[in-house]
């Protein structure tokens, strides 16, 4: 027994002396030995909750690792653009890394990372506004999501799957070239397990691995679903490079595989770009899987607000009416003669509140933040919620209120507080893609149908936290306009 106490006071030692606080490091609850504060919930409740006991810029320890947590619309637009060099990096994410390797768009880093952003990005920009081709793929879509709605015939539906399909077809058609029909088994199960991993991702069992993936690795748990998942997703993805390999013809690029396949040609000589077959599959699903997620998820929540709201759906009507008619289908030239649907739009972005707390950012050199140092190597965790909800910055926060974003003669007015896509480098990539999306999809849908839900049936705006905040599952009736 003697020897097990001094063993222990041996590590504890130990721990304190590895793990002690920086000097004027950020503030932050007492953490455990050796677990740190691995019992605090990982939810933007509970952030928080912490932000207004510790200030707007805190810290919590995870294992030997420390994060910190900002808050607020000043400290967030610090950290976040007005030094967006210190805080561009990524931290390796156990729980991820098994899947996305330091590879592709969204976890990597360095010359890999912006040689691999720069390529997306130009891509996206040629077979999108540059062609104007990803309006036209949307219309399109738009019209088939309908035709999905009236086969309802009136009676109430989950729309969960449909609007993910919808959705995802436009970055299909981008990045693979085509689309798949929502009857699509093969896509629907892909579908199924993102969403499933995406949830699973954001619960405080799941981040368990981050602390102990050695051991962690050998048990149960949701970690194993999540890794058994993308998987799946993986070889889905790795069928479709192969198709495209066998068929490949280098003078007529149809999507981003192809003009990748092209790029990898190019850059034998480059290495370290990173332009071979591995990473293109985790780029692929990096575009798949954030091209459909959030933009899916918001027109959820549209659906939820517009229900909830039915004063203000038929104050839609009537725009769209007044603008489009019913013998044209909305594009995005009506967009700046529809400023009330442009204001609720970015209402439900704001109140549904997709991704509540930012992806983990990297302190890339030594740097102090709100009076505080934050040494080289420090994860960073901005915190969305807090700027979309910020006291300072809304006039209502908790209200859902599409003045928020109308002057006093009705016209769209631009919020600098207004941060769903995020900000500076890590910034999300297909904003403009997700931008067009959304308005073509919304306005389309408001066009064709009046949306209701069940008698008596309440739905709730809480929402279900895993790495995106969804709607809990409702069903609805869409009656044909």
């Amino acid at each position: 027994m003697s020897w097990l106490v001094f063993v222990f006071v041996v590590l504890l030692v130990i721990d304190m002396v590895r793990n002690g606080r920086p000097k004027n490091f950020p503030p932050g609850p007492w953490p455990l030995p050796f677990v740190g504060n691995v019992f605090t919930g990982v939810d933007f409740i509970t952030m928080d909750k912490l932000a207004e006991q510790y200030g707007p810029v805190f810290s919590l320890r995870r294992g030997s690792d420390r994060i910190v947590f900002i808050s607020g619309y000043k400290m967030v637009k610090e950290a976040l653009v007005n030094q967006l060099d210190s805080f561009a990096d990524r931290p390796i994410l156990p729980l991820f890394h098994v899947v996305f390797k330091g590879l592709g768009i969204g976890l990597s880093n360095g010359y890999l990372w912006k040689m691999q952003r720069k390529f997306a990005n130009t891509h996206l920009r040629y077979f999108g506004e540059g062609k104007r081709a990803l309006e036209t793929y949307i219309q399109l879509e738009s019209t088939f999501l309908c035709e999905a709605f009236k086969e309802e015939q009136g009676r109430p539906f989950n729309p969960h799957y449909t609007l993910k399909n919808a959705v995802g077809n436009i970055i299909c058609s981008v990045v693979f070239g085509h689309r798949f029909d929502y009857s699509d088994e093969t896509f629907q199960n892909v579908l199924r397990l993102d969403n499933d991993a995406i949830q699973l991702a954001g619960t405080a069992r799941a981040q368990l691995y981050d602390i102990l993936p050695g051991l962690l690795k050998h048990l149960p748990g949701p970690h194993q679903t999540i890794h058994s998942n993308y998987k799946q997703i993986m070889a889905f993805l790795q069928a479709e490079i192969t198709r495209h390999q066998d068929d490949w013809n280098p003078d007529d690029p149809r999507d981003y595989i192809d003009t990748y396949l092209a790029e990898m040609e190019k850059r034998q000589e480059d290495p370290t770009a990173g332009f071979n077959t591995e990473t293109l599959k985790v780029c692929t699903l990096d575009l798949i899987e954030a091209g459909t997620e959030s933009a899916a998820t918001t027109l959820r929540w549209a659906l939820v607000y517009m229900m909830n709201y039915p004063e203000i759906q038929q104050k839609v009507h009537v725009e769209i009416d007044t603008v489009v008619g019913q013998s044209r289908q909305p594009n995005m030239a009506d967009r700046p003669n529809m400023p009330y649907t442009d204001a609720v739009l970015h209402e439900i972005q704001r109140m549904g509140n997709i991704i509540p707390l930012n992806g983990l950012r990297m302190a890339a050199k030594d740097t102090m933040l709100g009076g505080y140092f934050i040494p080289k190597g420090t994860s960073l965790m901005p915190n969305l919620t807090s700027v979309l909800f910020d006291k300072n910055e809304w006039e209502t926060p908790d209200t859902f209120n599409p003045g928020h974003f109308l002057d006093a003669n009705g016209k769209l007015v631009r919020r600098d507080a207004f941060l769903p896509f995020s900000a500076g480098k890590r910034a999300c990539l297909g904003e403009g893609l997700a931008r067009m999306e959304l308005f073509l999809f919304f306005a389309t849908l408001m066009q064709k149908f009046h949306f209701s839900t069940l008698d008596g049936v309440s739905l709730s705006t809480e929402g279900i936290i895993g790495a995106t905040r969804t709607p809990h599952p409702f069903q609805i009736y869409a009656e044909a306009r």
